[in-house]
């Protein structure tokens, strides 16, 4: 009785001991993002803007790709569908931006199902091709459907209002779109705790043996690219309202190379890896700004020359990570986490 009352008060401490430090960070994160819009200047409060917006495109592949095993290349292209679904709806029917924003969502989620049917047959390259090959006939659609989209003149969005205020700032839009992006990390959190989120992971690790397990892989696979392409509609829904302008140009196909690469950056698997990702992959070209200005005085060209670089170090990044780090940053900050936990009892 005394040593099963020892270990469980052991166990016990454990836990406190390691949901101790995720809750302190979780409050110094919460009280970061409530901070920030007050402290950065309208150019930053872009920024913050467009990595929230990323970070849910990017959680959602994550989703997809990371957790269930599917490999997408099309998520570019369900944010457009949501973006054009947001522009259709404020300019036909002027439904509230909260209601445009979920039907965004609901429509990509419906076409990512569409996109979905194939998984049962193929994967890996053939399923990447096939979801290239979805993005570029979504294109094709976005460019010629004139009546809807616009075609190449695209649709001019109205600012977002909220009990009559128009949300038309980049700190105004902040307060819109910080709180759904939490909420999207949230629910993807929430979702791996669920029978539906561990089915995705037994697809992920061997599909025959889920299969085998009385898990329906039809049913999991498009259940994952409707959830994959809902978190996508969503991002484009708030891309809309951000830019306030949509056109078939708005999500070209490197959109969704920067997301895949986002979450290997990141870690694939991992909700904290999409969000570091995405921080990361959105504020790389940031630094390059700041080293064309640096080199400037000496290379008066350097904005030219330079300009292709960030294709080039996405690339590069990608393969960096792919050979060195398979699991990303998100891999770095645990053997950190774990080095420090352990490093004052080393001998």
């Amino acid at each position: 009785m005394i040593i099963g009352t020892a270990k469980e008060t052991y166990g016990a401490d454990q836990a406190l001991l390691t949901t101790r430090p995720q809750q302190v960070w979780m409050v110094i994160l919460l009280a970061s993002l409530l901070v920030a819009p007050f402290v950065f200047n309208a150019y930053w409060q872009y920024l913050a803007c467009l990595v929230l917006i990323n970070v849910v495109a990017a959680t959602g592949l994550n989703i997809l790709t990371g957790f269930t095993g599917q490999v997408s290349l099309g998520q570019a292209a369900f944010m457009a569908v949501g973006a054009y679904t947001v522009a259709w709806l404020d300019r036909e029917a002027g439904t509230p931006f909260l209601v445009n924003i979920l039907l965004g969502g609901g429509v990509a989620a419906a076409i990512g199902i569409v996109v979905g049917i194939p998984s049962l047959r193929v994967k890996g390259l053939y399923l990447a091709i096939a979801t290239i090959a979805a993005s570029f006939i979504l294109h094709f659609i976005f460019a010629h459907w004139t009546s809807v989209t616009g075609g190449s003149s695209g649709i001019n969005v109205s600012p977002a209002r909220i009990f009559g205020i128009e949300l038309r700032t980049y700190f105004q839009l902040y307060w819109l779109i910080m709180p759904v992006a939490v909420l999207m990390v949230l629910g993807a959190a929430n979702l791996f705790r669920t029978r539906i989120g561990r089915a995705f992971i037994a697809i992920r690790d061997r599909d025959i043996s889920a299969e085998v397990l009385g898990i329906p892989l039809l049913r999991y696979k498009l259940m994952s690219f409707a959830i994959a392409s809902f978190y996508a509609g969503i991002a484009g829904g708030m891309w809309a309202y951000f830019f306030r302008v949509v056109t078939p140009e708005s999500f070209p196909f490197l959109t969704s190379i920067f997301l895949l690469a986002a979450i290997i950056v990141g870690g694939m698997g991992t909700i904290i890896g999409a969000v570091i990702g995405a921080i990361f992959m959105t504020l790389t070209p940031e630094l390059l700004r700041y080293v064309v200005e640096w080199v400037s005085p000496w290379l008066p060209n350097a904005a030219t020359l330079l300009s292709p670089v960030r294709t080039v170090v996405f690339g590069a990044l990608i393969m960096g990570f792919l050979v060195f780090e398979p699991q990303g940053i998100a891999e770095i900050i645990q053997r950190i986490r774990r080095y420090f936990r352990v490093w004052p009892f080393k001998t």
